[in-house]
């Protein structure tokens, strides 16, 4: 059996600013910083023995944070990288309603049809992140292992863990920093935890 943390990395400028960021390489704003502080005495509670990152700077300093808490070393992992928006990279909300209106419609509605332009479907992400944890997993079994990616990789990935296809991704919840926790083994997974944050409740306060 491997057990799986899986966290969502901390809040970036453009997250609060609600662009499409995908491959754009930003990287924590100062909530954020707290956010992985916050997140990385949380994930402390479990004997970890590796930790994984997308290789962008929102998730590998968020992991990072988690890393030095555990007193590890973290291994980017170009599977479990953000979802390819194409040429909706940087733009706002507006901007794309604007711009494609058919599409960003797809994008609220039926996400699991969309096609950005020079971009990656919900599809070609979660094909790619599953054969990535079904990696890691035969890696490290009997291990507990941390994997810091992004949003929409840590929806459809639950979205799979639960039996679900992509035209549930907006009904899975993932704030900055939240945890997630499952365990697979044999080829089968058990679903414990989803969207945890209650370890920013002191920053919220």
């Amino acid at each position: 059996m491997t057990r799986f943390i899986l966290v969502r990395h901390g809040q970036t400028e453009w997250n609060r600013f609600e662009r499409f960021r995908g491959r754009v390489d930003i990287d924590l704003d100062e909530t954020g910083l707290r956010q992985a502080e916050a997140v990385a005495g949380q994930v402390a509670q479990w004997e970890v023995k590796a930790i994984y990152s997308s290789p962008l700077k929102r998730a590998m300093t968020t992991a990072q944070i988690i890393a030095k808490r555990l007193g590890l070393e973290v291994q980017p992992l170009e599977g479990i990288n953000d979802m390819d928006f194409g040429r909706w990279q940087g733009l706002c909300i507006a901007e794309v309603r604007e711009q494609y209106p058919e599409l960003f419609d797809l994008w609220r509605f039926s996400p699991e049809r969309l096609k950005i332009p020079e971009g990656e479907t919900l599809d070609e992400v979660r094909s790619r992140v599953v054969a990535c944890v079904d990696e890691v997993a035969a890696k490290h079994d009997g291990e507990t292992v941390a994997v810091v990616s992004h949003r929409v990789v840590c929806k459809v990935l639950l979205c799979h863990l639960l039996g679900l296809d992509n035209s549930h991704f907006w009904q899975i919840g993932q704030d900055a920093t939240a945890i997630n926790l499952f365990e697979v083994w044999d080829g089968r997974v058990t679903l414990r935890l989803i969207n945890d944050t209650c370890h920013l409740r002191k920053l919220k306060a």
